[in-house]
C-alpha cells in the first residue's frame, strides 16, 4: 500500500462510519414522508423550533440527508393564538385583590408609557380586572374633535400607510400589499349586501367608487398596547352593513406586517360599510393575539373569538330593515367600538380627486386630529 493511500485510510474509515448515521437518518426521513400531513406536521414542528433556537447552525447538519425546517411564517402561523386571546381574555376578566391593583397597573403604565393624567378615572384602585383598565375611558377635553376637516383619526395610534388604492391593493406597510377584494370580502349577489358580482380588480373598484371623478383612498393606524382602546366614528357617515371575518389572531404591529403578506386578511376583523357625503365609506377594525374581542356598541349580536369558525368564512348582517331604510347614522367622533388590548383601524372610502391627507407615514396620532380633507 503506498503511503498517500495509508494516509487516507483514517478519513476513508472516518467518511463509512459518518455514512450510515446518514443512511438512518434518510430512512427515518422516508418514513416521515410517508406520514399524514398533520401527522408530519407534528413530528417536524419540535425539531424546526430547535432549529431556529439553537445557536450556531446546530441541526443544520440535517438538511444534508434532505430535511428541510419548516418556515418561519409557517411556524409562526401554526401558533393557537385564537386559544391563547381567549385565555388572555379569560384572565383579563379575573377581578384583582384591591392591594394588588396599584402594582399590577402601574407596571403596565411604565411598560407601555400608558398616561394616566387623560384617563376620567385616575385611581387605579378603581379598576377592578385588566378588562376594565384597558378600555379606560378619557377625560372629556383629553381628545377635542378636530371641527375644520372632514375625517378625522378615529383612535389613537401610529400611521402605518395611506394614500390612494392602486390596481385595488391596499399597503399594510411600505411595499407590503394586500388584495381589496380579499380584505372586504368576496361579492355576493344579494339585493341588501354592498358588494354585487364582479369580474375583474376594475369591476370590484367600479362598486366601490360609485361617483365619477372620485378615487378610492385607505389609511392604517396600529394601536399599541398602551394607547386609549376605543375607536371613534372618523366622520359623519351611515353604517349600512356589517361583514364579520372569524380568522387568525396573530400580531400586528408594524414588524409582523412586514413579515407577512396579507396579514390583516388573515386575521379576524369586522368591516363597517356604508356611505358618507362624497360616497362609499368603510372602516375595518382588524383582530390581533390577545384582541380577540372587538366589541361594537350598536351591534349585539357581533361575537368575535369563537372557538370553532370555517376558514375563509364570513357572517354579514345588514342595518337596513323595513323599519329603518338608511343604516345607522354615525357623527364625527361618536363612540363606534373598542378593542381589548391594542389592533389596527383601517379606513377605505371614496372621495374626489383633490382629497388631501394631513399626515406622515410612521407618524404617531391621537382620535380627534385631523387626517385629511378637500
Amino acid at each position: 500500500m503506498c503511503q498517500s493511500e495509508a494516509r487516507r485510510g483514517p478519513e476513508l474509515r472516518a467518511a463509512k462510519w459518518l455514512h450510515f448515521p446518514q443512511l438512518a437518518l434518510r430512512r427515518r426521513l422516508g418514513q416521515l414522508s410517508c406520514m399524514s400531513r398533520p401527522a408530519l406536521k407534528l413530528r417536524s414542528w419540535p425539531l424546526t423550533v430547535l432549529y431556529y433556537l439553537l445557536p450556531f447552525g446546530a441541526l443544520r447538519p440535517l438538511s444534508r440527508v434532505g430535511w428541510r425546517p419548516v418556515s418561519r411564517v409557517a411556524l409562526y402561523k401554526s401558533v393557537p393564538t385564537r386559544l391563547l386571546s381567549r385565555a388572555w381574555g379569560r384572565l383579563n376578566q379575573v377581578e384583582l385583590p384591591h392591594w394588588l391593583r396599584r402594582p399590577v397597573y402601574s407596571l403596565y403604565i411604565w411598560t407601555f408609557g400608558v398616561n394616566m393624567k387623560e384617563a376620567a378615572v385616575e385611581d387605579l384602585h378603581h379598576y377592578r380586572n385588566l378588562s376594565e383598565f384597558f378600555r379606560r375611558k378619557l377625560k372629556p377635553q383629553a381628545r377635542p374633535v378636530c371641527g375644520l376637516h372632514s375625517v378625522i383619526s378615529p383612535s389613537d395610534g401610529k400611521i402605518l400607510n395611506f394614500g390612494q388604492v392602486k390596481n385595488c391593493e391596499v399597503e399594510q406597510v411600505k411595499g407590503v400589499t394586500y388584495s381589496l377584494e380579499s380584505f372586504l370580502g368576496p361579492r355576493t349577489s344579494t339585493e341588501d349586501l354592498p358588494f354585487p358580482p364582479a369580474t375583474s380588480c376594475s369591476s370590484f373598484r367600479s362598486q366601490l367608487v360609485t361617483r365619477e371623478g372620485n378615487e378610492l383612498y385607505h389609511c392604517v393606524i396600529y394601536l399599541a398596547p398602551g394607547d386609549y382602546h376605543c375607536f371613534h366614528s372618523p366622520t359623519d357617515w351611515t353604517v349600512s352593513h356589517r361583514r364579520h371575518f372569524p380568522g387568525s389572531l396573530m400580531s400586528v404591529n408594524p414588524g409582523m406586517a412586514r413579515w407577512i403578506k396579507e396579514l390583516f386578511c388573515h386575521n379576524e376583523r369586522v368591516v363597517l360599510t356604508g356611505d358618507w357625503k362624497h360616497g362609499f365609506f368603510s372602516l375595518t377594525a382588524v383582530g390581533a393575539t390577545n384582541v380577540g374581542s372587538i366589541r361594537i356598541y350598536f351591534d349585539r349580536d357581533l361575537h368575535t373569538n369563537s372557538p370553532r369558525y370555517s376558514k375563509g368564512s364570513y357572517n354579514d348582517f345588514s342595518f337596513v330593515t323595513h323599519a329603518n331604510k338608511e343604516g345607522i347614522p354615525m357623527r364625527k367622533g361618536e363612540h363606534l367600538g373598542e378593542f381589548n388590548l391594542g389592533s389596527t383601524i383601517v379606513l377605505i372610502f371614496e372621495a374626489p380627486k383633490d382629497f388631501n391627507f394631513k399626515l406622515k407615514a410612521g407618524q404617531k396620532i391621537r382620535f380627534g386630529e385631523a387626517l385629511g380633507s378637500l
